[in-house]
């Protein structure tokens, strides 16, 4: 049976505040925001809908390509070969052609920066041989990291039906690229990069935040005329990091515009508060036959919530766990969650755990614990006379 204890977090001496958090009303038709480092989503506006993703469907290649130099299938030194499909792509390019042998490194930094549709056919090409055999893998890696709403047919975002992602996808994906391939995130953050001094007017990243100082470093823009204007962006200031998804803007300043307004909105309007500290005791539970007949339920990390930055007085938070609590119990096992609500954003969920290791009671706990059943039982029934 699930039992549930009441409580508060009483943040009055973190949080004064005389009004509460407005919702941000954003222009994009489709959009995210996650806080990464709390994983609070801050914004969702039909972010779970697959909508043509342009070229920031690309951040999957890059996956693809990142988990192959992480297995040690390639190098960054390693060289691909230039099909005639691949020269023959349209759109943005790194104007490769069928006599080149670009290294790893080089189509990374081509696709990051100059956006290049003919990079991502030479890296699926590379890797799986022909493009269709790639985005067959692409849709297989997709559903093993948890995408739930994309499709790929092509290496690129070259516009098909059959090419879509959500914009919640696309920001998890992000957040993956980030935590799990530090040491190639650093590309995303290059302002210029020219493939063998080649047009070099296509040469600039077209991130328009990464010059502003908001510390804006990644990640990739698209466009079509059916997906409009998107960006797929990352920003840190102080210790917090956000990662941003917005699609369907009407221009390019206008994205850019929005971009910037999303940053400064989820950096000013939330707080990152210690709400208790590590070892904190937040409730006591009863323990089913036990040498114990109670244990306590701690914090077993710093409590760290994401709050609106004008927020009243105290947050209410509920406390759940399995009843009856069977002993043994380890010490550190999770026994509880702790489910906290705050205005205007999602439920959080964080675990509880015990805080001393809980035998199994000996001959006198076994005793007790039958005669208080006996008890309840009698009692029950007098209670229905």
């Amino acid at each position: 049976m699930m039992r549930k204890i009441y409580a508060l977090l009483i943040l009055a001496a973190c949080l004064v505040a005389t009004t509460a958090q407005a919702a941000f009303e954003t222009r994009a038709t489709a959009a995210w925001i996650l806080d990464q480092t709390t994983g609070t989503v801050l914004l969702s506006k039909d972010a779970q809908k697959p909508l043509p993703p342009a070229s920031m469907s690309k951040l999957m290649t890059l996956n693809m390509l990142f988990e192959a130099l992480r297995d040690g299938r390639v190098s960054l030194e390693t060289q691909f070969s230039v099909s005639d499909k691949a020269s023959a792509m349209g759109g943005s390019s790194m104007f490769l052609t069928p006599k080149d042998r670009p290294n790893v490194e080089d189509l990374v930094k081509g696709i990051i920066v100059q956006s290049g549709n003919d990079a991502c056919v030479v890296v699926a090409e590379g890797l799986a041989g022909t493009e269709e055999a790639f985005a067959r893998l692409m849709n297989e890696r997709a559903r093993a990291i948890g995408l739930r709403n994309s499709t790929f047919a092509n290496a690129s975002g070259w516009p098909h039906p059959n090419h879509r992602m959500s914009m919640e996808d696309l920001g998890l994906l992000a957040s993956r690229l980030i935590s799990e391939f530090p040491e190639y995130y650093g590309y995303f953050a290059m302002p210029t990069f020219e493939f063998d001094g080649r047009v070099p007017s296509n040469h600039r990243n077209r991130n328009p935040l990464l010059n502003l100082g908001i510390g804006a470093d990644g990640l990739k823009t698209g466009h079509t005329s059916e997906a409009g204007y998107g960006l797929v962006g990352s920003a840190v200031q102080g210790n917090r990091r956000i990662v941003f998804v917005i699609t369907g803007l009407e221009n390019d300043i206008a994205r850019a515009e929005e971009a910037e307004r999303v940053v400064n909105w989820a950096f000013r309007q939330f707080v990152q508060k210690t709400v208790a500290e590590k070892g904190t005791r937040l409730a006591s539970v009863p323990v089913w036959m036990g040498s114990e007949r109670q244990v306590g339920m701690i914090v077993p990390e710093d409590l760290e919530l994401l709050v609106p930055a004008v927020v009243r007085g105290e947050i209410e938070a509920e406390i759940t766990y399995e009843t009856p609590l069977r002993a043994p119990i380890a010490e550190g096992q999770q026994i509880g969650t702790l489910i906290v609500d705050l205005p205007d954003l999602e439920s959080q969920e964080l675990p509880l755990t015990a805080e001393i290791a809980v035998a199994k009671g000996g001959f006198l706990p076994r005793i007790r614990t039958a005669a208080s059943v006996l008890f309840e039982q009698l009692t029950g029934s007098a209670e229905g006379l």
